[in-house]
């Protein structure tokens, strides 16, 4: 089953991150963060941001001269939607093989497993 949101296209998830980092910014500020890193046009940024606000991902509140844009949800919660979302369109909803091929690969660390078995371990004893 899709989520009730559209999923995030890469520009979208770049934006996105900057806006959770700083809680709230404006076009100007994600487009002088993006520039650090690589070259964007002012308006690339501003179209994404208008598109994510559409989606209901971002709120804009009016501030002096320019909008101010807020997620409208939190950032765990909308990573976790998306690889719910991946899981179940590439693994068909079995997490097991996505972490059997990220162990495979080296892309999951011993350390990590750890955290993993830990973050189990904390939720069996809550149910």
């Amino acid at each position: 089953m899709r989520s009730k949101q559209p999923g995030l296209t890469e520009h979208e998830l770049e934006i996105m991150k900057v806006i959770w980092e700083r809680d709230s910014a404006s076009v100007r500020d994600v487009y002088e963060e993006l520039l650090k890193t690589r070259k964007i046009a002012y308006t690339t940024v501003m179209t994404v941001m208008g598109v994510l606000e559409q989606k209901g991902r971002l709120k804009k509140t009016l501030h002096g001269r320019a909008y101010v844009y807020r997620p409208s949800q939190p950032q765990s919660e909308v990573v976790t939607g998306m690889v719910r979302d991946f899981v179940s369109r590439v693994f068909n909803g079995m997490s097991k093989p996505l972490l059997v091929s990220m162990l495979e690969d080296g892309k999951i660390t011993e350390e990590e497993l750890d955290e993993v078995k830990k973050l189990l371990k904390e939720k069996r004893r809550k149910k």
